[in-house]
């Protein structure tokens, strides 16, 4: 199974339940080695963990007893930042993400999506080179889960990073990236298909799924992505 992506690229992925969609981001992040094959990071075969990445699950990873400030200061400090830089450069972050003047909150203060915003300021402080993000709006209401996706692609944007982005929502993955890449049904999941999203950008992702392009390009992928959801279902 090849996936490749280029850097500044955002590539979504999509496949049934079970098909190695999460598993291919813990092996590109280090977390675990491939079964065969090799992975390699600015083309370097990878070995241990993925230092150039950063890594958003869908479940919420911050600490209940710090606020948002010291929750995303936390990477810095531990990277061997100065408290004070670091505290200053999460309050930057938190701007970045619409959360100023929320700094001293706890988790348990915030709504789903500021604890997401709190949780994408985490990773982005660190300046990854490549972003994983596991079907990090999949808890989300559908307004709030629109904001956000407009919020990640605002600030991919600004610098462009490499992105693989894991989600079973085929609408998500065409309104954000620059590719879809399909993995067929597991066991022995593979890509299936790859396509190239060549909607225009800066993207408002409930604007173009409302245009005719975006119904094309959904019908085509669809089209493959069905067959292989039913056999994971009958199987």
């Amino acid at each position: 199974m090849d996936l490749v992506a280029v850097p500044g690229e955002f590539v979504a992925i999509v496949g049934p339940t079970g098909c190695g969609k999460s598993t291919i981001l813990n092996i590109v992040a280090g977390l675990r080695p491939p079964a065969e094959g090799e992975v390699r990071v600015l083309g370097r075969p990878l070995k241990g963990l993925n230092r150039h990445a950063g890594y958003l699950f869908q479940a919420d990873s911050l600490m209940p007893w710090k606020t948002a400030l010291e929750n995303v200061a936390l990477g810095p400090i531990l990277r061997g930042m100065p408290p004070r830089e670091a505290r200053e450069r999460a309050r930057h972050w938190l701007a970045k993400v619409g959360l100023r003047g929320f700094e001293d909150r706890y988790p348990h203060q915030l709504s789903g999506g500021m604890k997401k915003r709190v949780a994408l300021a985490q990773v982005l402080i660190l300046s990854p080179r490549i972003l994983l993000m596991d079907e990090p709006f999949g808890a989300l209401d559908v307004q709030t889960r629109q904001l956000m996706e407009n919020e990640l692609l605002r600030l991919w944007q600004e610098d462009r990073k490499t992105v693989l982005f894991v989600t079973h929502d085929l609408e998500e993955a065409i309104a954000l990236a620059d590719r879809v890449v399909v993995f067929s049904a597991g066991p022995a999941s593979r890509v299936i298909g790859d396509f190239k999203i060549a909607l225009p950008r800066p993207r408002d992702v409930a604007e173009i799924r409302l245009t005719e392009a975006f119904l094309e390009i959904h019908r085509e992928i669809w089209g493959l992505l069905r067959e292989e959801v039913m056999r994971a279902h009958a199987g």
